[in-house]
């Protein structure tokens, strides 16, 4: 069975900082792309970020470059977002994915975590 687990969500006040996390398993972490998504209410899914098998590549949307930074610690199939700067619309249920290689469609992934609630104060 395939798992990703996230955590590391919560509120916090705009300007501040937060380490997202998601654990796999029952996938071969090392065969997988891994991305974070999220969704605000009443607005439509966004790709925030995704970081190739390797570690050597990864995708920014506009609206998070300069201020997130993904990684992945493939000795712990775990992934990464550092979040800093954090910004009212950044408000939103963030979910780790993993999908076959480095991509920046949304559909393109194949298994999903639960998410965890991201707030931002202003």
């Amino acid at each position: 069975e395939v798992k990703l687990v996230e955590s590391g969500g919560g509120l916090v006040q705009a300007g501040g900082s937060l380490r997202l996390s998601c654990a796999a398993s029952g996938i071969t972490f090392d065969d997988y792309a891994m991305g974070w998504l999220r969704q605000a209410p009443g607005k439509e899914r966004e790709e925030v970020s995704c970081i190739s098998s390797s570690g050597g590549s990864n995708y920014y949307a506009d609206s998070v470059k300069g201020r997130f930074t993904i990684s992945s610690d493939n000795a712990e199939n775990t992934v990464y977002l550092q979040m800093n700067s954090l910004k009212p619309e950044d408000t939103a249920v963030y979910r780790c994915a993993a999908a076959g290689a480095l991509t920046s469609d949304a559909d393109s992934y194949l298994y999903w975590g639960q998410g965890t609630q991201v707030t931002v104060s202003s």
